[in-house]
C-alpha cells in the first residue's frame, strides 16, 4: 500500500496515474499549463474523471533552457493551487527540487513530494523527514534538472540506476525517510543527441523491472515526445513492466492503455 494523506493506494497488479498540472508559464507542454486557479481546478477535475488519482503540480519548468525561478516565486505560484485542489479532495504531489517550495506545498495540503533533485539536498531530506510524507526520488545526473550536461550512456543504464538508488536508500534509512518511490528520471531533459537519448529512455523503461528488486514503489515518468506515437510506446512499456505509478501529460491515452493492460484499480 502507498498511503497518501488518508488514502491507501494498492500496489501490485495496479498502475496509478499521476497527471501533470503546470502553473509555470515556461513549460513547453502547453496543454498541461493552467493560467489561473479556475483553470487549474477545471483541469484537475477533468484528470480525475479520466482516471488520474494524483495531481502533480509544478511551478518551475525542469527544462535546462528555462530560467531558474526563485523559491519564493515558485511557492507563490503553486500554493494557492495546491490548497484549492486539496479542498476538492484531490491527492496532490508537489514537483520541485527546492526545499522551501516543498515545505510550503505540504503545509497547504500536498501529500507527496516529487523531488527532481534526487533527494541529494540535505534541506529537502529534512523537509520530507519532518513532514512524514512519501517522496519520489528522481534519478538525475546533476544536483537538479538545471544542472545537467549530457546523459551518460552505459552498457546497462538501468543497472547503474538501481545501484545509485541502493546507495541512496541506505543513506535515507538512517535519516528516518522510508516512504520512498523510485523514478529512473527518464523524463528529464539532457543536452546531447536527441535520438541517442530517446533510445536510452526506451531501454531504461524496458529494463525497469529491475527497480522492483529494491522493494519500493516504482514510478515511470513518461517522456513527452514530438512524435506522439512514441509516447504511447513508453506508456505501454511501463505498464508491461509493472510500473506502480506513471506520471503522464496525456491522461486519456494513459488511462485507455491502462485498461487495455488490465492494470486499472
Amino acid at each position: 500500500m502507498l498511503r497518501l494523506g488518508d488514502v491507501d493506494l494498492p500496489l501490485g497488479g495496479t498502475t496509478h496515474l499521476m497527471a501533470v498540472l503546470n502553473v509555470s508559464p515556461d513549460s513547453k507542454n502547453t496543454h498541461t499549463v493552467a493560467r489561473g486557479l479556475d483553470e487549474a481546478l477545471t483541469m484537475a477535475e477533468r484528470y480525475r474523471a479520466w482516471g488520474a488519482g494524483i495531481i502533480d503540480v509544478g511551478g518551475q519548468s525542469s527544462h535546462y533552457d528555462n530560467p531558474t525561478v526563485a523559491e519564493a516565486e515558485e511557492a507563490a505560484r503553486v500554493t494557492p493551487v495546491i490548497a484549492a485542489l486539496a479542498r476538492e479532495g484531490h491527492l496532490v504531489s508537489i514537483d520541485t527540487w527546492k526545499p522551501a517550495v516543498a515545505s510550503a506545498a505540504v503545509e497547504v495540503g500536498a501529500v507527496m513530494v516529487n523531488d527532481t533533485g534526487g533527494l541529494s539536498d540535505p534541506g529537502m531530506r529534512a523537509v520530507v523527514a519532518a513532514a512524514g510524507v512519501p517522496v519520489v526520488a528522481v534519478y538525475v545526473e546533476g544536483e537538479h534538472p538545471h544542472d545537467v550536461g549530457e546523459f551518460s550512456p552505459t552498457e546497462d543504464k538501468a543497472a547503474d540506476i538501481v545501484g545509485s538508488f541502493e546507495s541512496l536508500l541506505a543513506d535515507l534509512e538512517g535519516e528516518g525517510i522510508d516512504q520512498v518511490i523510485l523514478d529512473p528520471g527518464v523524463a528529464l531533459n539532457y543536452r546531447g543527441d536527441y535520438d541517442t537519448y530517446t533510445r536510452l529512455q526506451l531501454d531504461v523503461i524496458a529494463r525497469s523491472g529491475s527497480l522492483h528488486t529494491l522493494g519500493r514503489p516504482v514510478l515511470i515518468p513518461i517522456p513527452r515526445k514530438r512524435d506522439f506515437h512514441r509516447v504511447a510506446a513508453y506508456i505501454a512499456l511501463a505498464l508491461e513492466h509493472g510500473a506502480d505509478l506513471i506520471r503522464v501529460h496525456d491522461v486519456p491515452l494513459a488511462a485507455d492503455l491502462r485498461r487495455l493492460f488490465r492494470r486499472a484499480p
